[in-house]
């Protein structure tokens, strides 16, 4: 679209089903740059990917042309098939239903990447439930918590 200009950055979260520890060390950044490229050819840009054993944060740059809940349904459908397909676990892999999405503004984009970068050293202090009702709470999203991901602590 000429003369559409955009600033949209989002931080999305979301799940491994039954919060399974299913992401290995040894796949991650294999699994990061394929789904680096399913962000790129969905012209969103990345701007930083964490994957935990047990749940995603990944952070883009966004245009308004793109739809969030499909960007999220095809970067989840699209990595369920590449970890069933490599083989990477017994049975079957898949992420949780339900996602978080948050937005910020362009002076927030180094704290965000850092912090995304920073998982494995910010989960030696917090639990994944306590970060994403933090994060619920700090953009006053208001929630029901049965409808939260599966915690198992």
């Amino acid at each position: 679209m000429p003369n559409t200009y955009s600033q949209i950055y989002l931080q999305f979260v979301f799940a491994v089903k039954h919060r399974q520890n299913l992401i290995a060390k040894e796949n991650k950044e294999e699994l990061h740059k394929y789904i680096t490229g399913l962000v790129t050819n969905r012209k969103a840009k990345m701007l930083a990917i964490n994957c935990m054993p047990d749940h995603l944060h990944l952070f883009v740059g966004f245009k308004p042309t793109i739809l969030i809940s499909d960007f999220v349904k095809e970067i989840k459908v699209e990595t369920n098939e590449f970890i069933n397909n490599q083989n990477w676990i017994k049975g079957k892999f898949s992420w949780q239903e339900g996602y978080g999405v948050f937005s910020y503004s362009h002076s927030h984009i180094d704290n965000v990447v850092k912090y995304i970068l920073n998982q494995e050293e910010h989960h030696k202090k917090k639990t994944f439930r306590e970060e994403y009702l933090q994060l619920l709470q700090k953009f006053e999203i208001a929630y029901q918590n049965e409808y939260l991901f599966e915690f198992i602590e």
